[in-house]
């Protein structure tokens, strides 16, 4: 085996719990952290500065895609989670020692039961393994695989112990394959450890056309003899029941998994995935210690008494992200309006809440508001999150079969449609850049700096101002050259401000207008084949002619 290209050296200290005290796998782990330092740990590192709401849009817009991998707000639940995996991890090295011996007889346990083809016979005894495994079932999107991994992020994957000259594997993430095929699944676990080992374990196996008894007791010599700490399988909602033998088929795979292989397992997929645990709590099969937790889209509202009140998780949530706004107004307040349109397009999802951020940030540079609105909002909703209207239609309705049925769509053109809007974005600047000052990005940011300070001020009359101080004081630096052009505009040197007349919205942008804007009313019908008369009866709208003139 070649060495790994990513790993660290062992550094080993006592975490104060006897269990685990004199156990190099534990000892060389990060130390077990408190509530503050969890939360602190998985949160997401945004680069922002309100300064750069002055940069050019292109920079901008490369700004607010950022967000999709940097920004991430741990909430109740993520802390929870990083506690469980915690624990998980550490029992599992229990009884796993390189140290006294204990390792060694697990790898025996192994080698014996390779040997009899992966069948337990009378006269085998395996140790009682310290194991612990959970499920997490939740609909795309909704956080659950993220999280995890920002949670194993914590954790170097792979140790080296210099002294007994080995490398200690601590986390192994794989996915169900698209076939659903039980004999795929365990070739991606050897596939993975190749991965991150550089071995050859797939390329072997695969030739060998082994039975899934022989395969799951290859991962159990595998996953001792490198001391893999947890294992996450992902997507298991692709196990396809007709080619695993039915629903108590991969049950009994499951439950096998964990009591063969012996390392803490965590199942992740869709409410499509629920019929296997369902079986399992209700045959009582709780051998493998599999619970199913169900990961929940942020809920609006929280019961109190015999009402309700707004979820401190969402006004956290909503609040943080608003913060990172790279428009010339990001400074305008979350209004309640804004954070209840907010919600109902996105129904808490937290995928689709920040994508539909981003996609509005993205959208106001383009048709250049530089505000976020109602309007906007809704116009995203409805011209780039098609794909996913019947999964957050199904969350509005509470239909759990409905919900289940379209519990694992994604929004698959997102990564296509911001290309398009960045490609706009540049076509903007691009024609202003040659407008203007003949490209000279000097002038082009003292021009937007003045308007952002001074939206009152006419933009030509700011940029012959530009010209001016360029020719007449080239020595000036940005920060000297402000206060003299400010002066010159209002002490009427430049010339007379002509009022502005009202910009005519082009019919393509009507979506981006206030819902309450009848353009906006029309432009929505249209788009969803409906007759502007019967929405504007159906919200209320409508004068009732006939009431009136019947006194009502």
């Amino acid at each position: 085996m070649e060495q790994p290209n990513h790993f660290v050296t062992a550094s080993y200290q006592s975490t104060g719990i006897k269990r685990y005290d004199g156990n190099p796998f534990i000892e060389a782990l990060p130390p077990i952290l408190s509530v503050a330092q969890a939360g602190k740990s998985i949160k997401g590192q945004v680069g922002f500065h309100p300064s750069d709401r002055l940069a050019d849009p292109k920079s901008r817009m490369h700004m607010v895609v950022s967000l999709l991998d940097d920004y991430f707000q741990p909430l109740s639940q993520h802390v929870q989670l990083q506690e469980k995996i915690d624990m998980m991890l550490r029992m599992g090295y229990v009884g796993r020692n390189i140290s006294d011996g204990s390792l060694n007889r697990k790898l025996q346990e192994g080698y014996e039961l390779i040997k009899s083809g992966g069948e337990v016979t009378a006269n085998f005894a395996v140790e009682k393994t310290t194991a612990r495994s959970m499920s997490l079932v939740g609909i795309s999107g909704s956080g659950k695989t993220s999280s995890l991994e920002r949670v194993l992020e914590n954790y170097p994957q792979v140790i080296y112990h210099e002294q007994q000259n080995f490398f200690q594997v601590t986390y192994l993430k794989i996915e169900c394959p698209s076939n659903g095929d039980l004999e795929s699944l365990c070739l991606n676990f050897f596939s993975a450890v190749d991965s991150v080992l550089g071995s050859d374990y797939e390329r072997r196996y695969a030739k060998q056309r082994l039975s899934v008894p022989k395969m799951l007791a290859l991962m159990r010599q595998t996953a001792n003899n490198r001391a893999i700490g947890i294992l996450v399988i992902d997507e298991i909602q692709r196990l396809s029941q007709v080619r695993s033998g039915g629903k108590e088929q991969m049950l009994e795979f499951f439950v096998e998994l964990v009591n063969t292989v012996g390392i803490p397992i965590v199942l992740v997929g869709t409410p499509k995935a629920r019929p296997i645990f369902e079986l399992e709590l209700q045959s009582g099969r709780r051998s493998a210690g599999l619970g199913s937790i169900y990961w929940e889209t942020i809920p609006q509202y929280v019961s109190k008494g015999y009402g309700k009140e707004s979820n401190l998780n969402w006004i956290r949530l909503s609040d943080s992200l608003w913060k990172y706004q790279w428009l010339k107004h990001g400074d305008d307040p979350l209004t309640d309006e804004i954070r209840d349109c907010w919600y109902d397009l996105s129904q808490g999802v937290l995928d689709i809440v920040v994508k539909l951020f981003v996609l509005a940030q993205l959208r106001a540079i383009a048709n250049k508001k530089e505000r976020i609105t109602v309007g906007i909002l809704q116009s995203v909703y409805q011209q780039e999150l098609k794909p996913v209207h019947p999964m957050l239609d199904a969350l509005r309705s509470g239909d759990a079969d409905k919900i289940t049925k379209y519990s694992d769509m994604r929004v698959v053109d997102l990564d296509k449609r911001i290309i398009q809007l960045g490609a706009e974005i540049l076509n903007v600047v691009q024609k202003q850049e040659e407008r203007l000052f003949g490209g000279k990005q000097d002038a082009l940011r003292l021009y937007n700096v003045i308007l952002q300070i001074e939206e009152s001020f006419d933009e030509q009359s700011v940029a012959k101002l530009v010209e001016r101080v360029f020719k007449e004081h080239p020595d000036y630096s940005l920060h000297e050259m402000i206060p003299v052009l400010v002066n010159w505009y209002k002490s009427n040197e430049a010339p007379l401000k002509q009022e502005k007349s009202k910009t005519k919205v082009k019919e393509k942008d009507w979506l981006d207008l206030d819902v309450t804007d009848l353009r906006y009313q029309y432009a929505y019908c249209k788009e969803e084949g409906l007759s502007l008369v019967e929405r504007l009866d159906k919200n209320g709208d409508m004068f009732d002619l006939d009431g009136w003139a019947a006194g009502h």
